[in-house]
């Protein structure tokens, strides 16, 4: 998840890699579900683009299991030396990464599927993107990306907090030139790639009272990775809070009794 594309507003710094890894503990069963029901398998090739600290990686390596290899790109130096050090660490040696923009990189021989989680609504032109990285996978393979949409954020009753949140990160996005809401998307940048229209899935975080504390505590990080970008006409230091964010996050959901809508993850995936 980690970019270094004009609309990529979230840095590469330790920090960020952190959250990251945080956030990809809350959104790994939907990218499982995604992952399974696609039919990433047993002795697959699998080419991760976008990999970051490797977690999307990981995941994928325990499906292909020894038989099979997971290969990350990222265009982050960073990213690419704290995913192979997390690969040796966990002594996976079936995992590596290389840096790299994979729409150019070559490869010795194709995979049997190209995977990647919130990638495609950081690109300007994700169809573009779909399109060269699709060159990767050998005919018949797989074509999987999980990426967000926040349109359906929002607290039942409002938590006007939460709420503010919300909106702040689209906002955010979208000043950066991200368009955040890719439920709508997703299907058309298939097409547009060439693709065959692709089978969809959508989950979603909901819960209430101390159920809700992990996805808040998340809300109030991504906050804090988007805050230089939110003041350019988003949202002040002083409107924000961010020193109490997470706290005032969590306790107005319980004072309101709010049941917690978190953003959607979708996944999509087609043959080549």
């Amino acid at each position: 998840m980690s970019r270094s594309d004009p609309g990529y507003v979230l840095g590469h710094t330790d920090r960020e890699l952190s959250r990251l890894k945080q956030q990809a503990r809350m959104v790994e069963p939907a990218t499982r579900q995604f992952f399974r029901e696609g039919g990433i398998e047993a002795g697959m090739r699998v080419l991760d683009i976008g990999s970051g600290a490797g977690d999307v990686a990981f995941l994928a390596a325990e499906f292909v299991g020894a038989s099979g290899e997971v290969i990350g790109t990222d265009k982050s130096a960073a990213a690419i030396s704290a995913a192979t050090l997390s690969a040796r660490e966990r002594g996976l040696p079936n995992v590596s990464f290389c840096e790299g923009d994979p729409a150019e990189l070559a490869f010795d021989r194709p995979f049997d599927a190209v995977v990647g989680r919130y990638v495609l609504l950081f690109q300007a032109d994700a169809a573009a993107l779909l399109r060269k990285v699709a060159r990767h996978v050998k005919p018949g393979g797989l074509i999987l990306f999980h990426e967000p949409d926040w349109v359906s954020a929002r607290a039942i009753p409002p938590a006007p907090t939460y709420d503010r949140c919300c909106a702040w990160i689209q906002a955010a996005f979208r000043l950066a030139g991200t368009d955040s809401n890719m439920a709508g998307r997703l299907f058309t940048t298939f097409v547009r790639a060439g693709l065959a229209a692709p089978a969809m899935r959508m989950q979603t975080f909901i819960g209430g009272g101390a159920a809700s504390a992990d996805f808040l505590q998340a809300v109030a990080d991504l906050t804090t990775s988007l805050a230089p970008a939110m003041r350019h006409g988003v949202a002040t230091n002083t409107e924000i809070g961010l020193e109490t964010l997470a706290e005032r996050l969590k306790q107005e959901a319980a004072l309101t009794g709010s049941v917690i809508v978190g953003r959607s993850e979708v996944g999509a995936w087609t043959r080549k």
